[in-house]
């Protein structure tokens, strides 16, 4: 398949089409009434992943827009899920600019560390510029099954992009 075509160019925006329609469709919140305790904030993995490995697929203005988007289907004050993204591809674009070779151990912790300071802001914005109550215990369930489900999405990202993008990393 070759670069200029139109199926790469659909597989190449795959990503980015996701992302616009997690950030549309509530995902983890339907995940939460169905299995409970089960959430899972799959944008920051998704985002994560692909400013890493590809920062050519997913723009920094696409995600800040993605964020917007997604604030306005939660109900959350406007901004606050584009400045938790922003962190996580601040934090990402450091990792890719530090490092010459990434494994997944490696983007594991540094994924940790972008979640802990993405959901950080996330929450202290949300108590502090909005009425919107959250349990400590679901923020708690959600980086532990978001940190646990990491690992799988990365090899799952990684499969797709040998296949359908061809294996270089930028």
């Amino acid at each position: 398949m070759s670069k200029g075509s139109f199926v790469y160019k659909i597989y190449n925006a795959g990503p980015l089409i996701l992302l616009y329609y997690l950030c549309i469709s509530e995902v983890d919140t339907n995940l939460e009434k169905i299995f409970e305790i089960f959430t899972l904030n799959f944008q920051i993995i998704l985002i994560f992943y692909w400013v890493i490995k590809r920062p050519d697929i997913m723009a920094n203005g696409h995600i800040f827009v993605a964020g917007l988007v997604n604030d306005v289907v939660m109900g959350f004050p406007l901004g606050i899920s584009s400045l938790s993204y922003l962190i996580i591809i601040f934090v990402g674009t450091y990792v890719r600019n530090k490092s010459v070779n990434t494994t997944i151990a490696s983007d594991w912790f540094t994924f940790l560390m972008a979640m802990i300071l993405s959901n950080l802001l996330f929450f202290s914005l949300l108590n502090n510029f909005s009425e919107l109550g959250f349990s400590y215990i679901k923020i708690g369930y959600n980086m532990f099954f978001t940190l646990f489900m990491f690992p799988i999405f990365w090899l799952l990202f990684n499969i797709y992009q040998i296949t359908f993008l061809g294996s270089r990393d930028a």
